[in-house]
């Protein structure tokens, strides 16, 4: 029979692996591993000669700071820590198994280095998890591992909320040697990729550096690897509830003294102030270490309450110069060259219908003009006016030393009155310049207390 043209052949479907395929791979991965451990100790050094080092590569990734506590120096960190080594133990030939190049078994399978934090800070003293390896055919080892650490870290407050700190961690084999394990770092710092922002702390670096170091118990050297990590307080929560409260408080204590010293209130002022600003010191103190470092706004608080305290002393002793009674002595004439005349136009401190550019007063001068007006006229212009009353003079003879004593003791009386009225006023005034003079005073105090302690942290 004839035959026609050919008929195109169809495409072929890509190559699959059948179940059974995968069935070889999986007794090819059973074979591995039964061959590979049928004779292995995980408990001896994989190397092939025990004179050399076995290296070790050390990463340790930062995913997040869980705490920092200040008070007791602890910091909390979550970490991806990966290990790599060469087990000389653990190699074949990746084509007698059916192309297996790598296998993920239990870490507890194989040996491994004991690398630890060295200033663990933890109670339970807890390692890494215990996760798989990745073996390969070349015998390479590649561990990765989460640890939630716990590590003394030396905090220094001095210069708080504005501070930064540096917290060591230290990585190193606890038995082995520089000559049997040497310890590397893979990069020169830590992985910070895949770090979580903490809301407190801004990491700014995770240097890492290579020691070795020779310990008094032995003469080996012991090689470790330090991740620095470099933080930075994140400030706001603490300027916005700590800070800004502090100065508009420390505000008030100058205004005490701007207060009437009739209303009573001076003393009560300061007093409420110096408490406000007690329960803040309270609340850095329950927070920070109990050393000898005094942080910043700790300074700042003690500075104030002192400031306020010695505001308040000033206060009770202008309000008894402001209360001075009828009897006390006349103002020194040094005070009231001094305070009623330069100090009270420094001041714009005035009498009413007085202004700060009026011309002084003179003081005393012409004190008692005008008090013998009136009931203490002379007696020549008693006489005067009993004549142009009509009084007979044989008539007013006889009351007229009585009535003359009468209006002497008056007239004196008023002339002592307003002598004293004179006093009293003079010493309310005094008073009064003092109040304002310590009101800018301490105005000023406040001021640049808060211009350094931003300038110090700046």
């Amino acid at each position: 029979l004839g035959r026609g043209p050919a008929a195109p052949r169809p495409l072929q479907p890509p190559l699959r692996l059948s179940p059974g395929c995968r069935g070889a791979q999986g007794r090819f991965a059973y074979k591995l591993l039964h061959d590979l451990f049928d004779n292995y100790s995980s408990a001896l050094r994989p190397v092939e000669d025990t004179d050399r080092a076995l290296n070790v590569t050390l990463q340790v990734t930062l995913s997040q700071i869980i705490d920092m506590d200040e008070r007791n120096q602890v910091l909390t960190s979550y970490l991806w820590v990966r290990q790599t080594w060469l087990d000389a133990h653990l190699t074949w030939d990746k084509d007698g198994y059916g192309g297996i190049d790598s296998i993920r078994i239990p870490s507890s399978y194989v040996w491994r280095p004991d690398i630890i934090l060295y200033n663990n800070a933890d109670e339970h003293f807890g390692g890494s998890m215990e996760t798989n390896v990745v073996l390969r055919s070349d015998g390479h080892i590649m561990w990765d591992s989460p640890a939630i650490t716990k590590s003394s870290c030396k905090v220094d407050v001095s210069y708080f909320p504005f501070d930064g700190q540096r917290c060591r961690l230290t990585f190193g084999s606890w038995t082995y040697n520089g000559n049997q394990i040497d310890l590397r770092n893979q990069l020169d710092t830590g992985d910070l990729t895949d770090f979580v922002e903490n809301v407190e702390w801004e990491v700014l670096g995770m240097p890492a550096t290579r020691n070795v170091i020779t310990y008094g118990c032995c003469s080996e050297p012991y090689p470790d690897v330090t991740y620095t990590l470099l933080l930075r307080r994140r400030a706001s929560f603490y300027i916005f509830n700590l800070l800004l409260p502090c100065i508009m408080v420390s505000f008030l204590a100058p205004l005490g003294f701007y207060l009437p010293a009739d209303s009573g209130e001076k003393v009560s002022l300061g007093v409420t102030v110096l408490l406000a600003l007690t329960v803040f010191q309270l609340l850095v103190a329950e927070s920070m270490p109990p050393s000898e470092s005094v942080p910043l706004i700790g300074k700042y608080y003690i500075a104030t309450m002192t400031m306020i305290t010695a505001s308040t002393a000033l206060t009770i002793f202008i309000m008894n110069v402001h209360h001075c009674g009828p009897g006390a002595r006349p103002v020194p004439p040094w005070a009231r060259r001094l305070i009623l005349h330069h100090m009270a136009r420094l001041c714009c401190v005035y009498e009413v219908g007085e202004s700060c550019k009026s011309p002084p007063r003179a003081l005393g001068g012409r004190a008692g003009a005008g008090d013998a007006g009136g009931p203490g006229e002379s007696p020549g212009e008693g006489q005067v006016g009993a004549q142009a009353g009509g009084c007979p003079w044989e008539h007013c003879l006889c009351h007229h030393d009585a009535l003359l004593r009468n209006v002497g003791y008056i007239a004196g009386c008023f002339r002592r009155h307003r002598a004293n009225q004179r006093r009293t006023g003079e010493w309310k005034k005094v008073a009064k310049v003092m109040d304002r003079f310590f009101m800018w005073v301490f105005f000023l105090m406040v001021f640049l207390m808060s211009v350094l302690v931003l300038g110090n942290a700046a």
